[in-house]
């Protein structure tokens, strides 16, 4: 193999092939990005003066375009046409609604504080999600971060066996981390329920035949290793990454996956969705130290029969958002964890004539909490129809501005791709959200 087809390989497809022909490791290629990270220094930690008090931070991302106002910001005195059948719930907070697919969480509301004046330049699903979740429009000529790499870079490598930054759920198209190295990436989870899959050697190779296969991998790398590996980042990490996932195999970090220890009144609490499993997995994440996990939850683009969509889809949110802020607060964790919610856009307050709700960038609504945040407010408005925001606009840069205020690290803080040009975590715009935060 040349030295121009190593640089090509994927550091995953790399991982995955010579892990399990050379030694018998049968890891799987998701967690690649994962173990080539963890023996890289860590970075200088980053803070914000005024930052807040999070931790952690979990993400969850409503794929599709959720509709806002149906949910986040109904609109009680709206026409039928507008409105539908949505009904607006009252909620623990005095003159705080919701709607009516939201009981649990009206029960928490003091706890949360919604955003109901985002707006988005971008009304095509793909490009919206990476807005959202990059705070930077599409390029074809780089890809930007995602807000969990982000995160990792500015506040640098905790040093723990358990990754840093996990998504659950999540589909194809990801920014992971972007321009980043793949060291500040997520490692990613399919299928909550089946949690880390392949990370023990296989069951062929006894712990004997384990280390001799390791070392001779390591002569058989020598010559190769010797050659590249000073001048080539790549080269490098493919040796500490082997060495990184024998350190996580014997690591009772990897029982933080199996939602199997946790009790039956904890998985009704969360509700049987796969959705709802990974939102209890995100929350065993947190509570083992680790400070990104985002968990997606698709299925929101409701062009037909918005109505019976919303009754079949809303209760495994409704059920696994309340659980978990109520969890989090049992377990003394709501204050340092900030519990997100977003989408890429919303849903057009007028309903089209197959009965469902058009994309509809122009303004829609998030909501978050713990962490710093004060409960139990709503900042932004929209117009009485939920059309246009009509006080404090809030952009996708905003947003990841202000979960990184949240962390305490410096969002505007300049960091530069491998062709030298500037980026920020907010963006060069972005502006956390202050008034937020308690």
């Amino acid at each position: 193999m040349s030295h121009n087809q190593l640089d090509e390989l994927s550091r995953r497809g790399f991982l995955a092939t010579t892990a399990k022909s050379c030694f018998g490791l049968t890891i799987g290629g998701a967690a690649a990005n994962f173990f080539s990270s963890q023996t890289a220094s860590a970075a200088p930690k980053v803070l914000a003066a005024g930052g807040g008090q999070a931790k952690s931070v979990i993400y969850l991302f409503m794929s599709g375009g959720m509709t806002h106002i149906d949910t986040l910001d109904p609109k009680s005195s709206a026409s039928s046409d507008v409105r539908g059948d949505t009904k607006s719930i009252g909620t623990n907070v005095n003159g705080i609604q919701l709607g009516h697919t939201l009981p649990n969480l009206a029960k928490q509301m003091d706890k949360v504080a919604l955003i109901r004046s985002m707006t988005s330049t971008q009304g095509a699903h793909a490009q919206g999600r990476y807005f959202m979740r990059t705070g930077y429009s599409p390029r074809s000529s780089i890809v930007h971060p995602a807000p969990g790499a982000w995160t990792n870079q500015l506040m640098g490598d905790t040093g723990k066996q358990i990754p840093d930054y996990i998504t659950v759920n999540c589909g194809s198209g990801h920014p992971g981390a972007g321009f980043m190295e793949a060291k500040y990436g997520p490692l990613p989870i399919g299928d909550a329920m089946a949690g880390l899959q392949n990370s023990k050697p296989a069951k062929y190779t006894n712990e004997e035949q384990f280390h001799k296969q390791l070392d001779l991998r390591k002569q058989l790398d020598q010559e190769f290793d010797q050659k590249y590996a000073k001048g080539q980042k790549h080269v490098r990490d493919y040796s500490q990454a082997f060495e990184a996932a024998v350190k996580l195999m014997k690591s009772k970090d990897l029982e933080a996956f199996d939602l199997s220890q946790e009790g039956k009144a904890a998985h009704m609490l969360y509700g049987p969705s796969r959705f709802g499993k990974g939102v209890l997995l995100a929350r065993r994440l947190v509570e083992r130290g680790v400070r990104f996990v985002e968990v997606e939850y698709s299925g929101f683009d409701w062009h037909n029969d918005f109505a019976g969509e919303m009754e079949s889809k809303m209760p495994a949110l409704d059920q696994a958002l309340a659980g978990l802020l109520k969890d989090l607060e049992v377990k003394g964790l709501l204050d340092s964890t900030l519990v997100v919610l977003g989408t890429e856009f919303g849903r057009s307050p007028k309903i089209n004539s197959n009965a469902g709700r058009n994309h509809y960038p122009k303004a829609f609504s998030t909501l978050m909490a713990g962490g710093g945040i004060k409960g139990g407010q709503v900042y932004g408005a929209t117009d009485k129809t939920a059309a246009a925001v009509i006080k404090d606009k809030v952009s996708a840069p905003d947003f990841n501005a202000t979960i990184g205020h949240a962390l305490g690290i410096a969002h505007d803080k300049v960091i530069y791709s491998p062709t030298k040009r500037p980026f920020r975590m907010g963006a060069r715009e972005g502006k956390p959200i202050t008034k937020l935060f308690t």
